[in-house]
């Protein structure tokens, strides 16, 4: 672990935070179950802790200068939508039933708050509603797991006339040389989203499973052209939240994972290739402890003395989603180190609802992303990447997932 520096805060639970990281995080489990178990039901919890059937944004340990208030945050129609196939993998992994319900509950919420275009909407709910491209394709891989999981006749139906009305509006914003620059959420760099590679690869879904060419061949367009702009080492320009020219692990790997699947999706090998390269060289990024930065420069060095638990997990996912596409083992070697970090940030005794069993945005918990937050998509993401390992661990890479490949 890093060594940790603490910032003052008259919260106690967030000074507990950060003093529990100077004294190198919480008891790791060796099995995936115990800390599974917890991020689950963290995530339980933050659905109920809104009225709506969505999931909360984040916890805030200290007073957030945005929310104005400490606590949980309001629902978060783009997370929620990919935490949907989430909580059905978990539903199939731990045999829970009423974790299908909550997931097509989400699901259903989604659908009632969409956008009369399509889309779905920016920001978390109480915000004026602004449509935003990535959160559409976002939204778009959870009605596609709600309707791969009820199927037409199970009332499926109603998740895929919402899946063709997100990806008719992703496909109406797509500039003809397939860069989206309309429709991108106020929150986002209009200069900067190379990581809608992600929604790309949500609109190959579409196409694959609502048989539905024109989004296949707007998907391809899109993953090509971003390919087009990656560098002979692998980098990926344009592809940050703020600093572009310092991206951030969430968001390289988010544009590393539109990649990975929308190369699956389109069987087209030039794009796995590209997240090949940019995979293995954060793989050269991962510290013996498991640790990685939560910034780069184009040269792929650090640029932050801080981690990024959600890029962390993510890169854990996209890992071992090339194992398993490539039947190349190589790519699992930092994911075991990867896993047991995020295990040891993950405080599974708190008594504060809000941080028990989930993940927070920074380790050190004052570091610059998500600070003093746990958030929903870093619990979502390491939950992944639990079942994940598990199940290659046990069956192999050519094992049934217990998460879709839509997770």
């Amino acid at each position: 672990m890093r060594s940790i520096r603490t910032h003052p805060l008259l919260n106690p639970r967030a000074f507990a935070e950060g003093w529990r990281e100077r004294l190198g995080g919480y008891p790791e489990d060796l099995e995936h179950e115990p800390h599974l178990l917890a991020a689950i039901a963290w995530l339980v919890r933050a659905q109920d802790a809104t009225p709506d059937g969505g999931i909360s944004r984040a916890f805030s340990l200290a007073w957030h200068s945005y929310f104005g208030r400490r606590g949980w945050q309001p629902s978060y129609p783009e997370t929620t939508g990919y935490i949907i196939p989430t909580l059905y993998g978990a539903a199939r992994r731990l045999g829970r039933g009423e974790l299908s319900a909550r997931a097509e509950r989400a699901a259903r919420w989604e659908i009632e708050i969409q956008l009369p275009t399509g889309a779905v909407r920016g920001g978390v709910i109480g915000e004026p509603p602004t449509p935003a491209v990535f959160n559409t394709g976002q939204v778009l891989l959870g009605w596609l797991a709600a309707f791969e999981e009820s199927g037409e006749g199970g009332g499926g139906g109603a998740f895929a006339d919402a899946a063709r009305r997100a990806a008719c509006y992703l496909v109406a914003t797509l500039d003809a040389d397939g860069h989206w620059r309309r429709g991108n959420s106020r929150f986002a760099r209009a200069d900067a989203t190379l990581y809608n590679t992600r929604t790309a690869w949500a609109l190959a879904e579409a196409g694959a499973r609502l048989d539905d060419a024109q989004f296949t061949d707007a998907a391809a367009r899109s993953l090509r052209a971003a390919a087009g702009l990656q560098t002979p080492n692998g980098w990926l320009p344009s592809c940050c939240l703020s600093d572009p020219e310092q991206p951030l692990l969430h968001t390289l790997a988010y544009a590393i994972r539109g990649f990975v699947e929308g190369g699956r999706v389109l069987g087209d090998e030039q794009l796995i290739q590209a997240a090949e390269r940019a995979a293995a060289a954060l793989r050269a990024r991962v510290d013996a402890d498991g640790w990685m930065p939560g910034r780069y420069h184009s040269d792929w060095s650090p640029a932050a003395e801080w981690s990024c638990l959600t890029g962390q997990a993510q890169m854990a996912n996209n890992w071992m989603r090339l194992a398993e596409i490539t039947g190349d083992p190589k790519w699992l070697e930092p994911v075991p180190d990867v896993l047991s970090f995020l295990k040891r940030t993950q405080n599974r005794r708190s008594r504060e609802r809000g941080v028990r069993g989930g993940i927070k945005g920074s380790w050190p918990v004052s570091g610059e992303y998500g600070a003093y937050e746990v958030l929903n998509w870093a619990t979502k993401f390491f939950a992944d990447a639990l079942m994940r390992h598990e199940a290659i661990r046990t069956g192999g890479l050519r094992s049934a997932s217990p998460v879709s490949a839509l997770a």
